[in-house]
């Protein structure tokens, strides 16, 4: 029997600067959900790539007077080597990796049908017309979305003003429509507050026709119209179709086989994909791709999972545009990938914005990593080893058992991994290594050990601890794969590791 399908994607980083964290905040945790899903049985695609059109890169090219496709070649391979170093999926063993481009051939055929589709439904026309627009944002800006007549998101870059004649998404019809869907599917946008905030944006502003082309002879780094070679698509109409694009669409519908085959299996009989996005996405998630979605007839996204902002100093979000970013190469090279995992899994907040320092950053490693997880396991595997004849993991299989979470503890996890609240689940974990390192203090049995009378009992305290160590590591596993892997292996060997998991700092 096959497993079931599941589908998570993240956003597609704009190459306008190079990675940051911000975005290693938003892969790490689609790959921790991605990563639990599979432990559980499923079959899992998991997608990312990168946003190579727009105003913004093709003036960025210009600045550095390089050829527009050699510009974003070079920093596609920088997202694309970023990956392995912040310990996302590859693909095998149930999971399904996938890097899409957004300057791919395919990619771009796939714009373009969408677009055929779009336009043979009814729902694109052409109009002049003038606006207030942020290149920052690649928005357009109405009044009651400014402060002191700028983005509140790029508060640095001046608005500029379009003025020319494009083609329109006809959004306005699909008004009531995204209203009755959001009504029909109470979990669409996680958390809650960010649901409310577009259902209050729909009621009180209304679903807006949008434009989605530029003059080529102005912006020509796009893809191009189908049968108009004067424009090119608008960046966010070509780049959230790479959530279908990745998953074959429209192949089939071409080859005239309607959903028979990869977008059938990752995208209808999952329910739709699971999107992260950042909070400055939610309209253009749950608003404007779900309207286009419906244009083309397709089924809606399953569920859109916002997170707040990384803010840096005077609670400013951090942007490539405001340059107060934090490289998470420089975090890795000097923790280690799993602590930079840690760090977003359990001391971020999983929907609100949340402040980096690398005070607080370094604080969180040595209380919760090195005087944590890491000093417990050296504990336990050193009393293990000199104290333990048969390993835990022999004797379990002896009596034909396995290693398990204690029930209560895994349905609060799975139900905290569940609603994608990240942290609470690893909470959970800290809590399991909290009670862990109370039996050691309380029962003391590095010191009964060496007691003939009291041996045998410590014996199986330092039994147990490290059956509870076993249950640490399966929690631990799509959170801090790595360190899991090492623990698995200590237990399977009894033996304590050869360095510390996390060297204080």
């Amino acid at each position: 029997m096959s497993s079931k399908p599941f589908y998570i994607t993240t956003t597609l980083p704009y190459v306008n600067a190079e990675p940051h964290i911000g975005f290693a905040l938003e892969i790490i945790r689609a790959d921790i959900i991605a990563r639990a899903k599979n432990l559980a049985g499923y079959e899992v695609f998991f997608n990312t790539g990168t946003d190579e059109h727009g105003t913004k890169i093709y003036r960025k090219a210009k600045e550095q007077g390089i050829d527009t496709q050699v510009y974003v070649d070079g920093l596609a391979q920088k997202y694309k080597e970023l990956m392995p170093l912040l310990g996302i999926s590859t693909s095998g063993n149930g999971i399904t990796f996938n890097f899409v481009r957004t300057t791919d051939a395919h990619h771009k055929m796939a714009a373009q049908e969408f677009w055929k589709k779009v336009a043979d439904n009814g729902f694109i026309y052409k109009k002049e017309y003038s606006i207030k627009y942020c290149v920052g944002c690649e928005l357009e800006k109405t009044e009651s979305e400014l402060v002191n007549g700028r983005c509140p998101l790029h508060p640095a870059q001046e608005l500029e003003t379009i003025q020319e004649e494009n083609y329109f998404f006809k959004a306005s019809a699909f008004q009531d429509k995204l209203i009755d869907l959001y009504e029909k599917n109470p979990t669409l946008v996680v958390p809650d507050f960010r649901f409310n905030e577009i259902k209050s944006l729909l009621k009180n502003e209304g679903l807006k026709d949008f434009s989605i082309s530029r003059l080529a002879t102005k912006m020509p780094w796009g893809v191009p119209v189908p049968n108009d070679p004067t424009q090119v698509m608008y960046v966010w109409f070509d780049a959230l179709v790479d959530y279908i694009s990745a998953i074959g669409w429209p192949d089939d519908e071409v080859a005239g086989k309607k959903q028979s085959g990869a977008f059938k299996k990752w995208w209808v009989e999952t329910g739709g994909v699971v999107q992260y996005c950042g909070k400055d996405n939610l309209r253009q998630q749950s608003a404007m791709w779900q309207a286009m979605l419906m244009a083309a007839g397709l089924p809606p996204s399953k569920t859109i999972v916002i997170d707040g902002f990384i803010t840096g100093e005077g609670g400013l979000k951090m942007s490539k545009s405001l340059g107060n970013t934090v490289d998470p190469l420089d975090l890795v090279k000097e923790y280690g990938t799993d602590a930079l995992r840690y760090y977003v899994a359990r001391e971020l907040s999983p929907f609100e914005d949340s402040p980096f320092t690398i005070e607080k950053f370094k604080e969180g490693y040595n209380a919760h990593l090195a005087n944590g997880v890491g000093n417990l396991t050296s504990r336990i595997m050193k009393m293990a080893e000199a104290n333990i004849e048969v390993n835990v993991n022999a004797k379990i299989n002896a009596n034909a058992e396995v290693i398990s979470v204690t029930p209560a503890i895994l349905e609060a996890y799975n139900s905290a991994l569940a609603r994608y609240d990240i942290k609470t689940a690893a909470d959970i974990i800290w809590s399991k290594i909290g009670e862990l390192d109370a039996i050691i203090q309380k029962e003391e049995p590095f010191k009964k050990v060496k007691d003939p009378a009291t041996k045998d009992h410590a014996v199986e305290i330092i039994e147990q601890l490290v059956k509870g160590l076993a249950e640490v590591a399966l929690l631990l596993e799509p959170i801090l794969p790595t360190s899991a892997e090492i623990i698995r292996k200590c237990i399977a060997e009894n033996k304590s590791p050869a360095q510390p998991l996390f060297m204080r700092k």
